[in-house]
């Protein structure tokens, strides 16, 4: 299948995914439910990650500028701006696309080789937007929490390292992460966030929603998905910081 009938056909199924739910009691529940699996379930992973990021990024910086000619506080400040521009908003993003992208295309391709999708269709439910929409909309809201506490995260556990191991006394720390703080930084994060989290979930539920054959493709599935999101997370992250930041 060539690359303009995937996409046509991805953008037919997004089209059905957000037709009207039929039943906003189920809706609500079925999304509450995802909120749950996508974003609390993830949040171990990103608070770990986070953690020891934000220490080895302040351990790193710190062990640049020995020279003497660089303010102490540039620490501070470096860790701010790789946590919040980059690391939590993309590499985050990308984890993820590991971890929920290859669940959601998995648990959605199996139920198409079982032909529970197709007893959806049958029953006249709309499968698209009963097993996708609530996943996106559960993504889209969620994700910019999981970031904000990966940030917060970050530039605490950078400080605490630099404390406790006397990279940097915290006074100073504090002073870099304030230094030429601009809060549209944080807005520019979220709406990244935002679209990376819509192109994980509705990648892997395509490639779920059209999987055929049996468990081996299902794998396959998922292993696409993946390598899919990744592929447009970090292309979408050079078009919107071109867009926004320059």
């Amino acid at each position: 299948m060539s690359v303009f009938n995937h996409i046509g056909q991805f953008f037919l199924l997004l089209r059905a995914a957000f037709r009207r739910p039929e039943q906003w009691r189920l809706f609500l529940r079925l999304t509450l439910l995802e909120i749950d699996k996508i974003g609390v379930q993830s949040v171990g992973i990103v608070a770990l990650l986070s953690l020891f990021m934000g220490a080895v990024i302040c351990i790193q910086t710190a062990a640049q500028i020995e020279s003497g000619w660089i303010p102490v506080y540039t620490v501070g400040y470096t860790v701010r701006q790789t946590m919040i521009l980059e690391f939590s908003p993309t590499i985050i993003p990308v984890i993820m696309a590991g971890k929920v992208g290859s669940n959601i295309a998995s648990e959605i391709g199996t139920m198409r080789i079982t032909e529970q999708i197709d007893a959806l269709d049958i029953m006249g439910v709309n499968s698209a937007g009963y097993l996708i929409l609530p996943k996106i909309v559960a993504a889209v809201f969620i994700f910019p929490f999981l970031i904000i506490g990966s940030m917060f995260l970050g530039i605490a556990a950078g400080g605490m390292i630099g404390e406790l191991s006397n990279i940097i006394p915290l006074a100073d720390y504090e002073v870099g992460i304030q230094f030429d703080f601009r809060p549209f930084q944080v807005a520019y994060a979220l709406i990244k966030t935002v679209v990376f989290a819509f192109i994980i979930v509705s990648v892997s539920a395509y490639c779920g929603y059209y999987t055929r054959g049996g468990a081996l493709e299902v794998g396959h599935s998922s292993t696409q998905a993946v390598v899919y999101s990744i592929v447009l997370i970090m292309v979408s992250n050079l078009l919107i910081t071109q867009l926004l930041l320059i």
